[in-house]
């Protein structure tokens, strides 16, 4: 089941099927290439994502907004730190 705000981004990354550091990797440009404050919704499917998301937000001043686990599939909306 989806969460309401799952519906609301400026952005989709989809990484399915890519593992790491692919997902963070992309991750990385597509916020070159965006303004702050803008939303990516990042669809994955490696687990590690559950690590390496939270983290490339933390250490970038990024917010991870939300995340949602689906069986095999993950998903993240991070918005863009200033």
């Amino acid at each position: 089941m989806l969460m309401k705000n799952f519906e609301h981004f400026d952005k989709l990354l989809d990484t399915t099927g890519l593992f790491c550091p692919e997902p963070v990797m992309m991750l990385h440009s597509t916020f070159k290439d965006i303004k702050a404050g803008e939303v990516v919704k990042v669809l994955a499917t490696d687990p590690s994502t559950t690590r390496d998301i939270p983290k490339f937000c933390l250490f970038l001043g990024h917010e991870l907004v939300e995340r949602l686990e689906d069986g095999n599939q993950y998903q993240y909306l991070i918005r863009k730190g200033g």
